[in-house]
């Protein structure tokens, strides 16, 4: 779990804070007192660190720590470049510093809060002149940034006492103070030397630019911030300099001109070094650079300027790469509290709680980036919500934790909230079904733990008439998605041989959805039925794959289910650029039939990649709410 940076300490009664140890971050895995121990990227420190290894073993209860190895200098504090040449200072203090605890006798405690982390941790390290458990302080951190200031260590860190462990993910749940600025760097060269100076002048520096690249793909392109030659001695000249030789390269890792007032030596972008600095200028240049170690234990993929862009104290809403929610939308007030926000719209104004709770930890996207994407993508998504009941699929403790379907409004629903009751066969009661016909009805449903959002298939005003027919190409464990393709194809040359207008989208997991208008004409019944007519013909082109067999147990793993049943009263399903609760925050998104064939693949379309689509497609959706098919006509042309 990384850390996000912050400029200013403060006091927080729901946050502890500990000292920010200048070493390598290592994880520990004990098991059977065996002992492997590595850095972020996976490098071993066995040979390395053999002193911290062996007091490891004596810890006799299996479990997988993290912690930061540093080596004490002659004022007892830790110092980076004693680490990094630990072979000629074997004499210095070495100390592995453990702040928290991943698994504990084979059960994992990544879902614990920290502080109740911190206290089985606390339990199991004994006392060492080496292994030693991370202590903290609550609620007052301005002092002890102070304390550190003081000391001249590099920093404190701050993490919410109720925070989980996200695994390999960058939160706002974590974040470090420093006293001095520094970033990651990717050396991509060396200029000559001037003067009286030998082997190079200064180093170029880059990073990985976060935004992708179609010429390089999702990693990003690299981008020149400056370049340094000092921090060196003759020493450590001669030293990066052999480093570099075995790296020399006739061209530019750059897809742009790089301006230096030497000539330069390009080098492959393998080596990542730490660089203390003042400020970034505006063109994202580091002012004043200072070469202070290389970093082997930081891969090149993770150097982004990340870690020099700062979030406010203590944490805002993080944004999920949703960057333009109309500026003249002015419906966020000040937050109640540090996790707390209000939204306004016009007199009525919604309170969303804990919008930094992370809903998708792989993604670090939070519930405050829901309701954001939710806001922001409203016009586009209402018009298929308005008039029909909704059932509630909550998932208040993210996609990782088991959520609930709720359909009753109930009392504690906020006036603004529409609701109708409806007699439910299946509950056998009258149940207050929500319905969702505005911005602050749906931001209250996200609130609520909403991330999809399902919709009845017809309105309050014609309960027993849908707006349109669905067949669901559901695949089971052993299907392709290029079998979902072709099913939705044939699904397609069936309607078309019928006259019936079809449109595709995905489910936003690993099915398609093939709508056909039918506006209110018919009822669910008789919708149903041509539905069945429709998968009868479709699974008899494609047996070997496809089934009407609803039961898993009798279809087995190796059929398509072509789900005709969803067309009856009370079902619902994904609605059209709904989120789902899936890795990849994945949207169910509207498709161009020419797009339904090989290479489609449902992880393209994401939280942060639909609006854009949206905005340079429009709403390709909407013929599902226009006019209807003739059921009549259809029949007559498939029978003919």
């Amino acid at each position: 779990m990384l850390a996000k940076e912050t400029e200013e300490p403060f006091d927080d009664k729901n946050w502890l804070y500990e000292i920010k140890w200048d070493g390598y971050r290592a994880i520990a895995e004990i098991k059977n007192n065996n002992v492997k121990l590595y850095s972020r990227n996976g490098i071993t420190f066995k040979n390395s660190y053999p002193l911290v290894i062996q007091e490891l073993k004596n810890i006799e209860t299996d479990a997988v720590l993290d912690g930061e190895i540093v080596v004490l200098n002659e004022e007892g504090h830790p110092e980076f470049q004693l680490l990094q040449h630990y072979e000629s200072n074997q004499h210095r203090p070495i100390n592995y510093y453990v702040f928290d605890i991943l698994s504990l006798n084979g059960q994992n405690t990544c879902s614990l809060p920290l502080i109740e982390r911190k206290q089985l941790l606390q339990s199991l390290i004994k006392k060492s002149d080496v292994v030693k458990y991370s202590d903290h302080i609550l609620e007052k951190g301005i002092a002890f940034f102070k304390v550190s200031t003081e000391k001249n260590l590099e920093g404190i860190m701050a993490k919410k006492t109720d925070s989980l462990y996200y695994t390999g993910k960058r939160t706002n749940e974590w974040l470090k103070i420093k006293n001095h600025k520094t970033q990651e760097a990717i050396i991509t060269g060396y200029t000559d030397p001037g003067g009286s100076r030998k082997y190079f002048g200064a180093l170029v520096l880059a990073i990985k630019d976060a935004r992708p690249d179609d010429t390089v793909g999702r990693e990003g392109k690299l981008k020149y911030i400056g370049h340094t030659g000092s921090g060196f001695n003759q020493q450590s000249l001669k030293e990066m300099w052999n480093l570099l030789q075995p790296l020399k390269q006739s061209k530019s890792p750059f897809n742009e001109k790089v301006k230096t007032n030497m000539p330069v030596t390009w080098v492959k972008p393998k080596l990542v070094c730490e660089i203390k600095f003042t400020e970034v200028t505006r063109d994202g240049m580091l002012r004043h650079p200072i070469f202070l170690h290389l970093r082997k234990d930081k891969s090149i993929k993770e150097v982004t300027m990340a870690n020099t862009k700062t979030i406010k104290k203590p944490v805002p809403i993080a944004l999920g790469g949703i960057k333009n929610i109309d500026k003249g939308e002015k419906n966020i007030e000040e937050a109640e509290s540090e996790t707390d926000k209000v939204f306004a719209f016009g007199k009525i104004k919604v309170k969303a709680t804990h919008v930094n709770k992370i809903y998708f930890p792989n993604e670090g996207i939070t519930k405050g980036d829901v309701i954001n994407y939710y806001r922001q993508m409203a016009d586009y998504i209402l018009p298929y919500l308005k008039g029909r009941p909704q059932s509630l699929l909550r998932m208040p403790n993210g996609i990782n934790a088991k959520g609930f379907f709720h359909k009753d409004a109930g009392e504690k629903a906020p006036s603004f909230v529409k609701s109708k009751k409806l007699f439910s066969e299946s509950a056998n009661k009258n149940i207050d079904y929500i319905i969702c016909d505005s911005k602050p009805t749906l931001t209250y449903l996200n609130n609520l733990g909403c991330i999809e959002i399902n919709p009845w298939h017809s309105t309050i005003g014609a309960l027993n008439n849908p707006d349109y027919l669905i067949i669901d190409i559901d695949p089971s464990k052993e299907n392709t998605f290029q079998q979902v393709i072709e099913a939705a194809n044939v699904v397609k040359e069936v309607l078309d041989k019928a006259g019936a207008p079809s449109f595709c989208k995905t489910s936003g997991a690993s099915g398609l959805h093939v709508y056909v208008p039918v506006a209110k004409k018919y009822t669910y019944e008789q919708i149903k039925d041509f539905a069945y007519l429709i998968c009868m013909l479709t699974s008899e082109q494609i047996p070997g794959f496809t089934t009407l067999e609803r039961n898993l147990q009798k279809r087995g793993h190796k059929h398509i289910y072509m789900d005709y049943l969803q067309n009856r009263r009370g079902q619902t399903i994904a609605c059209v650029y709904s989120l789902r609760p899936k890795p990849g925050a994945t949207v169910s998104a509207p498709l161009f039939w020419k797009e339904v064939k090989s290479g489609l693949t449902p992880q393209d379309f994401t939280i942060n990649t639909i609006m854009k689509r949206v905005k340079k497609m429009g709403d390709i959706f909407t013929p599902i709410l226009g006019k209807g098919i003739d059921l009549n006509k259809c029949l007559k042309k498939l029978g003919g």
